[in-house]
């Protein structure tokens, strides 16, 4: 069995115009700090964490930007496309809702241009930095036709889980290519969220080697699904993990859709880890036993602690659940060797009779 790495943390949602969360440098030194060992940079236009085109372009700026984080005693887990994944298919609906995105003025064909160049250059960037999965999302054409009402004309999803597949299969070629894995992570929001699209989109690339997933577990509780059975279905796709807790508390006024409520409001919400209703020992065990040797990544999302909070615990929290692969079976001690004359007398059979 493989040991999962880490702890680490995405940064997405600590960078801020203050100190220290406003260069790489910084960020990261305050990560170590906190006890983390890695980080996983989020990809979008803003070179203060990396300049996507030179790291793409250039291997020394590559080697440059490894060695620094080195000397601060840290190590890069992934690049995060999560935004230009998203981009990569938007409903016409959402256009307005996406605009940060991607930059202003693109229509739908400019926006899926840029969105593709831009995991094409996370794709070479990560092949440069000696990574090899690159997170993200997949877009989505039909979520708003996820609940069947009115009812769904025969071969509209599967006419847009085609497009989706069209869109995304030069990528997958790509990364393939660079020895890389796409890891979709299922979201709401987008086009696979759960195992039935997984395995729509997944069927319609013909099981494509480089098609992989980022297991969040959060978004599969908040949707009431079996994220540990999950596991044991998908776990030889599963090349990205991101560490966050959610719970789910119906009641008389609101649950799986919300009610248009705040976030404080809602029956799921995500929490800070541990205090949500994740089974994390569960899930640390299972991963371990399936031998996913990948970074443990904590992504901080919480209505109710502060994110310094979040990241302060977070990173004890992983640490806590981190397995150490046993190399010996508990009981090998009373004996266990292969021995069939052994075998066979503790079976009762006659030794003279061996064929």
């Amino acid at each position: 069995m493989n040991r999962i790495k880490g702890p680490a943390i995405f940064l997405a949602q600590f960078v801020r115009e203050k100190s220290p969360f406003q260069t790489l440098p910084e960020i990261a030194g305050w990560a170590k700090k906190l006890g983390y060992t890695g980080i996983q940079i989020p990809v979008w236009e803003d070179p203060r964490f990396i300049d996507l085109r030179q790291a793409a372009e250039s291997q020394s700026y590559c080697d440059d930007w490894r060695e620094n984080l080195d000397t601060i005693g840290i190590e890069p887990t992934e690049l995060n496309a999560s935004l230009a994944g998203q981009v990569m298919a938007i409903h016409p609906a959402y256009e307005t809702a996406f605009q940060a995105f991607y930059p202003k003025g693109l229509n739908d064909q400019a926006r899926v241009e840029w969105a593709r160049q831009q995991l094409r250059l996370t794709l070479l960037a990560s092949a440069h930095l000696g990574l090899n999965t690159v997170p993200t999302l997949s877009g989505g054409l039909a979520w708003h036709l996820a609940y069947p009402w009115p009812q769904r004309p025969k071969g509209l999803v599967q006419e847009g889980m085609k497009e989706l597949t069209r869109r995304w299969l030069p990528l997958l070629n790509l990364a393939a290519e660079l020895g890389q894995t796409l890891a979709f992570e299922l979201h709401p929001g987008s086009d696979l969220f759960d195992g039935h699209t997984w395995e729509m989109f997944l069927d319609a690339l013909e099981g494509h080697p480089a098609a992989a997933l980022n297991y969040d577990p959060s978004h599969l509780l908040l949707q009431q699904m079996d994220y540990i059975e999950f596991i044991r279905l998908y776990g030889d796709r599963i090349r990205g993990f991101h560490v966050k807790d959610a719970e789910f508390r119906p009641n008389g006024k609101g649950g799986v859709y919300g009610g248009y409520q705040p976030w404080a409001g809602r029956a799921g919400r995500f929490r800070s880890l541990g205090d949500g209703q994740v089974d994390f020992k569960q899930m640390f065990s299972l991963l371990t036993e399936i031998g996913f040797s990948g970074w443990a990544v904590l992504e901080w999302e919480c209505c109710v602690k502060s994110p310094e909070q979040g990241a302060r615990e977070g990173a004890a929290f992983i640490n806590r659940h981190l397995i150490e692969p046993t190399a010996f079976i508990f009981d090998d001690f009373v004996g266990g060797k292969d021995d069939r004359v052994l075998n066979r007398r503790i079976l009762g059979l006659n030794e003279g009779c061996q064929d």
